[in-house]
């Protein structure tokens, strides 16, 4: 069976919307969001839907936590606490800026940081915290921003696979200082790749705008660039399309929740799976459908039962990322490039160990990825699909089972 696939038509909501929108573009031949109007459109239709005062949008999710860390002016050497299960693009911009990437370890099941692993990892030179909700599972956001408010550090919530999901009935990306979301082909909706920053902060809410603008200060009396920055900017093509598809937002992440919803009925009794759901506090808004695999169950755990999947044509990432970001190579060696290793010559790490993170440190990230399996589900799956992927993971758990 053919499933649906958000790297096209078949799993993605694009459709005559769109195409309308992207023709009024065309037809007044401004596709630079500096003249349009749609980019601004979006930003504000955005603020609205998640209940920001302000929202820049930019040219893709790295762009926007890039924004959001230069957004807070750091020294070089500071300290940014983050996750060692993220995109390396939320990663390169703490470097960019100077700063030094602090790995927290997560939850072995919300793949989550939580306050004990930041608290383990806070120093004199801390200057910000990440808390990425993965694969849209709100992190525990009660005691994380405790700790952040007890220290007066900033908090980034990196809400880029976590469109429409809540803590405390609140949207995720309304409890931090600021906050990033991706808009690139998987997510949630999409403008095929594209960023946005959101925050109520009328400083920050400058300094994002011209750190998406080169730092010239458009409109102002006398602009400038005032500072060194880049041009991230969504074309208006991009915000035709983002106009279009913000109306569908909230019907897509309550169809992935009821998708979600009958894979976890379908699976419920099946041995050695940990199946992901809601928080106490909170709803998940199923970016990717992440189960576990107990590997004292199921023999070969989670390598083994994807393997299977990926055999049956259910397509699955076992382990999502193949290492903790921290042994990739850019920082195993830091002295490799100015662009790690300036930032450190800042900092009192420089003169510990290299590598300075090891997977002994990080028993939660290591769990984690040696148990998970993430499986793309999209909003255009149909009851034969979830059918068809309930019975490929129960077959191969079966044959997997541990007598």
């Amino acid at each position: 069976m053919r499933l649906p696939s958000d790297g096209d038509h078949s799993g993605r909501t694009l459709g005559d919307e769109e195409i309308e929108l992207l023709s009024q573009v065309i037809r007044s031949g401004t596709l630079n969001s500096t003249r349009g109007t749609f980019v601004a459109k979006f930003e504000k239709q955005f603020a609205s839907w998640l209940g920001r005062k302000h929202v820049i949008a930019c040219a893709s999710g790295s762009a926007a936590v890039h924004c959001a860390i230069a957004a807070l002016s750091l020294q070089a050497g500071d300290e940014v606490i983050t996750t060692p299960i993220t995109d390396m693009g939320a990663l390169t911009p703490i470097l960019y800026e100077g700063a030094v990437p602090v790995f927290a370890d997560v939850d072995a099941r919300s793949l989550n940081v939580t306050a004990e692993t930041i608290r383990a990892q806070l120093t004199a030179r801390t200057r910000a915290i990440v808390v990425t909700h993965l694969f849209g599972l709100p992190a525990e956001l009660d005691a994380i921003l405790q700790l952040a408010a007890e220290r007066g550090i900033p908090v980034i919530e990196d809400a880029a696979q976590a469109f429409g999901a809540t803590w405390r009935g609140r949207k995720v990306g309304t409890f931090g200082t600021l906050a990033a979301f991706s808009l690139q082909q998987g997510k949630h909706i999409t403008t095929g790749e594209g960023g946005l920053v959101a925050t109520d902060d009328d400083h920050l809410a400058r300094k994002l705008f011209l750190f998406v603008n080169k730092a010239w200060g458009y409109g102002d009396p006398k602009p400038d660039h005032y500072f060194p920055a880049l041009n991230y900017r969504l074309t208006e093509l991009q915000g035709a399309v983002g106009v279009a598809q913000l109306p569908k937002l909230d019907g897509v992440v309550a169809r992935r929740r009821e998708v979600a919803a009958a894979l976890r009925a379908a699976l419920a009794e099946v041995p050695g799976l940990h199946l992901p759901g809601d928080p106490a506090h909170g709803t998940h808004s199923y970016w990717k459908f992440a189960f576990f695999v107990d590997p004292q169950r199921i023999a070969g755990g989670a390598a083994a039962l994807g393997k299977r999947m990926q055999g049956e044509g259910v397509a699955c990432a076992p382990r999502y990322i193949q290492k903790p970001a921290f042994e990739c190579e850019l920082f195993r060696d830091w002295r490799a490039s100015p662009v790690t290793w300036l930032p450190l010559q800042h900092n009192a790490r420089a003169h510990g160990p290299m590598p300075p993170y090891t997977r002994a440190q990080y028993p939660g990230a290591v769990q984690a990825l040696d148990e998970v399996i993430v499986l793309p589900i999209n909003e255009r799956y149909e009851p034969a699909h979830i059918r068809y992927v309930a019975d490929v993971i129960q077959k191969g758990a079966q044959v997997l089972l541990h007598a």
